[in-house]
């Protein structure tokens, strides 16, 4: 799906990352090129280098993506993997807007979906109301949260507050293998995106905090059930996600009837154990 950059140069760089970090057997195939209702807009060079990854040349992976649209290749794998499957999404959501679309049961297949997107109280950062993922495509955002399935939403408002510091960083390109030492290198330009944003070179940690609530290495503390819609109209307030959080001062309140989860804190800061993680990685045999 093309977000941060178009979808066929994002599978390439999927494709050159798992080999640097040994698993050569994950599925890649590449996804929508442009949005529901418009088409790709470019991407963020800005924030992600002009390549996606900080312009850093990764040793090319022998894999090409498969044949196909990672549409048809994530109905495939529902099916074989039918109640099993957990979706992370962390780009727009186009994809699963168009799975809905071709086959309406996926939801019945799928165990949880847990998107990196979206802001409640804090400000976007594409505009002052949207974050990028869900703003890139709000029909598609739109699509997703309205389907029968239970959703965690992780949005800029936990997301902004969890980081990579300057020798997190350091302790990544020391590290034995070539993975993190690779994203190390990586993190130098999204550093200097985020030195105005922290008054220091650091970075926040989006996808990786959507991830790792997914795979369990961190707990969600506040996370209440909340109705959630998205802003699909023309104006200013375009791609902002709505989520009514009246009336959590004193803890959560649960909205009943809603399946989607605004993860809000987490038990353990992120960044020191993503570095431990990262840097117990082996070299690829």
């Amino acid at each position: 799906m093309s977000g941060n950059l178009a979808s066929a140069p994002a599978a390439r760089n999927t494709l050159d990352l798992l080999a640097l970090a040994g698993q050569p057997d994950v599925p890649v195939a590449i996804g929508a090129h442009d949005h529901l209702s418009h088409g790709f807009g470019g991407g963020a060079p800005h924030v992600h280098g002009a390549n996606g990854i900080g312009d850093v040349e990764l040793p090319r992976s022998t894999r090409e993506p498969r044949d196909g649209h990672a549409v048809d290749l994530l109905l495939d794998l529902s099916h074989e993997f039918a109640g099993e499957l957990e979706i992370v999404a962390i780009g727009p959501l186009t994809n699963l807007a168009l799975a809905l679309r071709a086959d309406p049961t996926l939801t019945e297949r799928i165990r949880s979906v847990t998107i990196m997107g979206g802001a409640g109280v804090a400000a976007g950062n594409i505009t002052p109301v949207a974050e990028a993922n869900i703003g890139n495509d709000p029909e598609a955002a739109a699509d997703v949260f309205a389907a029968d399935w239970d959703v965690t939403l992780v949005p800029l408002d936990v997301t902004m507050e969890h980081t990579l510091e300057e020798a997190d960083r350091e302790t990544l390109l020391a590290a034995n293998a070539p993975f993190p030492r690779a994203l190390g290198q990586i993190l130098d330009h999204y550093f200097d995106f985020y030195e105005p944003t922290y008054g220091r070179r650091m970075c926040a940690l989006h996808d990786p905090l959507a991830a790792a609530l997914a795979v369990g290495d961190v707990t969600a503390t506040r996370a209440p059930l909340v109705p959630i819609t998205v802003d699909t109209s023309a104006g200013p307030g375009r791609g902002q996600t709505i989520a009514d959080l009246r009336n959590q001062r004193l803890g959560d309140l649960h909205h009943d009837g809603h399946r989607t989860r605004f993860v809000r804190e987490i038990d353990r800061p992120l960044g020191p154990h993503l570095v431990e993680v990262l840097t117990g990685m082996t070299s690829p045999s």
